[in-house]
């Protein structure tokens, strides 16, 4: 056998070694996520085009409509957040937020007009928001300190996969029903009903003591104090950095306007997820092994890859290739930036850091979505990923001061 086949099954090995290794309760919140994305996407894929082509609003008003949705679940979660570190549990509130996500589903193939629309987009993103900091508290409660790159890694590979596996079959169904874009939501509404009875039945509390676990008034002064430095360097970071990752509809959009014929649009998110997906836990992988503020870094310099290829590499072909790296910048950030929160937040308000971590991104969010199309509509898409491009490399400056913290701070064991 040679050196390289030995070192290939060597990593192979340690990389299923790693998988037996992390809990039950993170695989069971990973399939959640899957489903619900599976249900999502197959929505998301296709709501830009349908509000420009069929609604006709506005580019810019795309931007707002995702930025608000988001936004909203980002304002929801510190409450959550806050919520489950004050209950001492995590499993009610994520029960609720994917609970709320699956019965408003429906909404969105009997949406006739923007404002219902809105509304559903709305309802949806607040149980997102309800479910997304208790979940990740509860990520980081169940990971071994060790393994937490790996966990949020699986989590965010499991995901990422419904959000590949969403737009496939909205292509298939798009075939199938000869474009019939409502007909196509009916059918996201069933994984989501699953998701919510996977997390009912499958998804379980750490054990110990509640008593122990709960906060009286985890955001007041003191409690937010308690918070160290690391931790508001990750937010600020993680703040600029979503200014420069704006709706991943303008992928959507930059395909339309490249003249992808409509029922292969959502391959756009297909084959960005598919790389997301395979990336994120081998990434997360190497973050348990290697310093994690690099592994970042990095990241960020692919988002500014992808900006340039989009705004000036022609045709499909540079479609193509932004596309992938957009998917390799987000499973090189995205599960890295959750573990950081879980490396530098006391263990008893880890819902709180999350919660407050998320509505400084969503803020960020929205003011990117509103920015990205209110320049696609007024100088066109190049403007638009350019200053995408410009945002990352304001973050990657930022990150060197905040990345020398992060290689002094080994994750403690809880």
């Amino acid at each position: 056998m040679s050196p390289r086949t030995e070192v290939s099954g060597s990593a192979t090995a340690r990389t299923l070694s790693v998988l037996r290794r992390i809990p039950p309760g993170i695989w069971a919140l990973g399939l959640v996520s899957m489903l619900m994305d599976v249900s999502s996407e197959m929505i998301h894929a296709l709501l830009p085009v349908y509000l420009v082509s069929v609604l006709g609003v506005s580019a810019i008003a795309v931007g707002l409509i995702e930025g608000i949705a988001e936004s909203t679940a980002a304002i929801t979660k510190v409450f959550s957040g806050a919520l489950s570190d004050w209950l001492g549990r995590r499993k009610l509130l994520v029960a609720i937020g994917y609970g709320l996500a699956a019965f408003t589903k429906p909404v969105f193939p009997l949406a006739g007009t923007v404002g219902w629309v809105i509304t559903a987009r709305f309802v949806d993103r607040i149980g997102k928001g309800i479910r997304g900091a208790p979940r990740d508290a509860l990520i980081a409660d169940l990971a071994p300190a060790a393994l937490r790159g790996a966990s949020f890694g699986l989590r965010q590979s499991l995901d990422t996969a419904g959000a590949f596996l969403g737009p496939a079959l909205a292509i298939a169904l798009m075939w199938l029903t000869a474009d019939n874009i409502p007909l196509v939501f009916w059918f996201a509404v069933l994984p989501a009903f699953a998701a919510f009875a996977l997390v009912v039945f499958g998804v379980h509390d750490v054990p110990g003591d509640r008593e122990m676990r709960r906060v009286r008034a985890p955001l007041s002064r003191a409690g937010l104090a308690r918070l160290p430095p690391l931790y508001w360097g990750v937010v600020a970071i993680a703040a600029v950095f979503t200014l420069a990752r704006f709706s991943e509809a303008f992928l959507v959009l930059r395909a339309q306007e490249l003249g992808l014929a409509l029922a292969l649009i959502p391959l756009v998110l297909v084959v960005m997820n598919v790389v997301y997906a395979l990336s994120s836990y081998p990434i997360g992988v190497l973050a348990d092994r290697f310093d994690r503020g690099t592994l970042l870094a990095l990241g960020v310099v692919v988002l500014v890859l992808s900006d340039v290829a989009l705004a000036f590499v022609g045709g499909l072909a540079g479609l193509a290739l932004g596309v992938v790296l957009w998917g390799l910048h987000m499973g090189m950030t995205q599960g890295l930036l959750a573990a950081l929160v879980a490396d530098a937040a006391p263990a008893n308000l880890r819902g709180t850091a999350y919660g407050l971590f998320n509505l400084v991104s969503g803020l960020a969010l929205l003011a990117a979505s509103v920015v990205a199309g209110g320049l696609w509509d007024a100088f066109g898409s190049r403007a638009t990923f350019l200053a995408g491009a410009g945002f990352a490399i304001v973050a990657l400056l930022a990150l060197v001061p905040v990345a020398q913290r992060v290689r002094r701070n080994r994750p403690v064991q809880d």
